[in-house]
């Protein structure tokens, strides 16, 4: 238990140190870049560093893993130079148990990571669009889910030239975000709304929607309700594809662990696919396991006695390794986002893959 404490505590000392000089690297590289993209709004150097701090919490999230591999490769190399290492497995001990010390600690951190920092990404996130989009003036969100609708919105197009805007309602939508059902488009002109359509279906068309078994209410009439008009067809211009709809969901990143099964299930009520949200789920919950497979990754190259020049081969080797995995696991992502594999295989595959390759060469040098 003593020794294993203090592996847990040289790991933990390791991941602080390459994770802070990471943070600092990220943060000033976001920073120049926020300069950069925003050299003509005059935001300062304040404004900057505001930005690049919202910003760069998703970023070090993102690359948590392989600050993991980082921390494990210098854990070891440590470990083996001071010739500790030699004198833990004079004294009995197995590779696989000096390995579990580190690799459960790189666990907890990652469920620390999920459980708290993923909450965070996504809040500073969405904080970093708001105030860009409040820069650019040009950020608008163009569809919402609530609990049992979907709420879209469009400016009024007369001429090529906006008008107003048009608030769309729908009970449901089609998986493709092309067709709306039980759809009500609210006109906003001036100061107020001066038109209500209502529509059995609403199909989007390249430049238009084309509303079916329509209900036609001028809102600025005296009496609204007496001189509704019936369509069987209406055509109404649009700016909206199916592309902007589907990605004014944003990212799944942006949602909140603990939200995202509420989330999902609010998407496909609404008629939508939720694929990429529940591969991100179960990434998510898969984390911690990756950054422990990670451990073992570096572990299986770096724990053994190594001299001189083979130091340098067994770090890069090791740190290739946990690249490979790294990508691995945003291969097994797209394959999800796709449909092409199940979201249980596309966030546990990969670190369960990775750990036992990497076990199965820690046993090969152990036992011949």
């Amino acid at each position: 238990m003593i020794l294993a404490r203090y592996v847990a505590r040289r790991f933990l000392r390791s991941f602080l140190l390459i994770a802070g000089v990471f943070l600092m690297i990220l943060f000033l590289i976001d920073m120049i870049e926020m300069i950069r993209r925003f050299a003509a709004r005059d935001i300062g150097l304040s404004g900057a560093a505001t930005l690049a701090g919202l910003n760069v919490a998703g970023s070090f999230y993102a690359i948590l893993p392989l600050i993991t591999v980082l921390s494990g490769i210098a854990l070891f190399l440590g470990l083996a130079r001071s010739s500790e290492m030699v004198a833990i497995r004079a004294s009995g001990r197995s590779a696989i148990k000096v390995i579990a010390a580190p690799a459960v600690t790189a666990a907890l951190v990652g469920v620390l990571a999920v459980a708290l920092l993923n909450p965070l990404v996504a809040a500073t996130g969405q904080i970093f669009d708001d105030r860009v989009s409040e820069i650019d003036r040009a950020g608008r969100q163009t569809v919402s889910v609530g609990d049992s609708v979907v709420w879209l919105r469009q400016a009024v197009l007369e001429d090529g030239r906006e008008s107003g805007q048009i608030v769309i309602r729908a009970r449901r939508t089609s998986p493709d975000a092309t067709t709306l059902y039980d759809a009500s488009f609210l006109i906003f002109e001036g100061a107020g709304p001066v038109r209500r359509i209502e529509a059995r279906e609403a199909r989007l068309e390249p430049g238009r929607w084309q509303l079916s078994e329509v209900r036609d209410y001028p809102l600025d009439a005296p009496n609204p309700q007496a001189e509704m008009m019936r369509h069987e067809t209406l055509r109404l211009a649009s700016d909206l594809t199916a592309q902007r709809i589907r990605e004014g969901f944003g990212r799944p990143e942006a949602v909140p662990v603990w939200q995202l099964p509420e989330f999902i299930a609010g998407l496909e009520r609404a008629g939508f696919s939720a694929a990429r949200h529940r591969v991100w789920l179960q990434t998510e919950l898969a984390r911690p396991f990756l950054m422990a497979a990670m451990i073992v990754i570096a572990a299986a190259f770096t724990m053994q006695h190594v001299r001189g020049r083979n130091t340098g081969g067994a770090v890069l080797l090791a740190f290739g390794a946990g690249i490979a995995l790294f990508f691995l696991r945003n291969l097994a992502q797209v394959l999800g986002d796709n449909g092409q594999i199940t979201p249980l295989m596309a966030g546990w595959t990969p670190p369960l893959v990775g750990a036992l390759l990497a076990f199965a060469l820690i046993l090969k040098r152990e036992d011949g």
